[in-house]
């Protein structure tokens, strides 16, 4: 069986979801950050973005091109993502810097912890994990929207949801590399 490509159609369109980053932060800083038309389309960007890890993940899979790389690659383009907008946001004030440390810290641990152990091969996500991604995405997306205050305590009822998981699946993936 021929080994998939390391630079394929899913690792590329992984490689663009890091390099359009930059775009998304600009539209949420655009006027100060508190343009409500600028929010939008900044929500409108990181959704794009977040769109691309799905649409990279299924082809990877239809097409059988799962590479090595890309199991790599992924979470670090997803840790990427949620770590510009967490950033951005605490910056302008939106979100608690002690949300965004407590979730970066663990997402950026784990990765480390990835690399460490990466001589007994890479971890790929598992369900709890990609629950957490697409938690914490629909989380920090109610944060980027305007929403009107009555909306605020779903909009942290997700955000606490997101957390309790970012730790609950920082301590699966810790005890999985061990029995590894």
């Amino acid at each position: 069986m021929r080994r998939p490509s390391e630079l394929n159609l899913p690792n590329s369109i992984t490689i663009l979801r890091i390099l359009a980053l930059p775009l998304c932060v600009y539209a949420l800083f655009k006027n100060g950050g508190d343009d409500p038309t600028w929010r939008i389309i900044a929500w409108l960007l990181f959704f794009i973005v977040v769109m691309s890890d799905v649409l990279d993940g299924k082809l990877a899979r239809s097409r059988n091109s799962v590479t090595e790389f890309g199991k790599l690659l992924d979470p670090i383009a997803d840790k990427a993502l949620i770590g510009t907008a967490m950033v951005g946001l605490s910056i302008l004030g939106n979100l608690p810097w002690w949300i965004t440390i407590v979730i970066l810290t663990r997402e950026i641990g784990i990765t480390i912890f990835r690399f460490a152990v990466i001589s007994n091969g890479v971890i790929p996500a598992n369900r709890g994990g990609k629950i957490k991604t697409t938690i914490q995405n629909i989380a920090v997306g109610f944060y980027i929207l305007p929403l009107s205050a009555s909306l605020f305590w779903f909009r942290d009822l997700f955000m606490a949801v997101a957390i309790i998981l970012t730790l609950a699946t920082g301590l699966w993936y810790v005890i999985e590399a061990r029995r590894r």
